[in-house]
């Protein structure tokens, strides 16, 4: 009896010391690696690409923010700023662009509640932007999956360039010449489509003017 329980014990033991040895390589020298890494190779990105303006961080170049008007009462429903580029509608959360509820609407392309809501922001963003209802491009009017995205396409950023520039009494060649100075190429050259971030434009906005 004795030979088996010694086995025994020792196989435990073999296990536990099996199971300290993947802790200390997984759980604490891997992770530290890791981010060392990443702190001395792409700091921006390990630390959430936020965005700064004197010195504050006003958001993160990976998440989207609505540009609202202040609420005159508090349970008046948001309505856009015209002096900011305007992102795409989110599904995610209440208000939108909530980091911790991150999704889409879940209704497909043949929902009528989806279908009514496309034709109510289109005909809403075609009347904020004064331009048709068939200029407006399908980011106008529909969110992205994550919700979050914080990115519009260059048409859609285009568009809003004579608004922006009226509400605040700027030439719409410098408006457009700063998009321009936005929009960001496919990834590795020809992954995704062509992206203007409305976050990072509304900040270089702010220090035009």
């Amino acid at each position: 009896m004795a030979k088996p329980l010694a086995a025994l014990t020792r196989l435990h033991l073999t296990g536990l010391r099996v199971l300290l040895v993947f802790t200390v390589l997984c759980g604490i020298a891997y992770p530290l690696v890791i981010v060392g890494l990443s702190q001395a190779l792409l700091p921006g990105q390990a630390n959430g690409s936020l965005v700064r303006q004197g010195g504050q961080v006003v958001g993160s170049g990976l998440i989207g923010q609505n540009f609202d008007l202040p609420a005159a009462n508090p349970s008046a429903a948001p309505r856009p700023d015209p002096r900011w580029f305007q992102p795409r509608p989110s599904a995610a959360g209440s208000t939108g662009y909530d980091p911790t509820a991150s999704g889409a609407s879940n209704l497909g392309p043949n929902n009528a509640t989806l279908l009514a809501s496309v034709q109510q922001r289109r005909a809403a963003v075609a009347a904020f932007d004064g331009v048709a209802p068939a200029q407006v491009p399908p980011d106008a009017v529909t969110a992205s999956g994550s919700g979050l995205d914080p990115a519009i396409s260059p048409t859609y950023a285009y568009q809003q360039v004579n608004r922006v520039a009226r509400a605040r009494a700027l030439d719409p060649a410098q408006v457009r010449r700063l998009v321009a100075d936005h929009v960001e190429g496919r990834v590795l050259g020809f992954l995704g489509e062509q992206r203007v971030d409305v976050v990072t434009l509304n900040l270089a906005l702010a220090r035009l003017g």
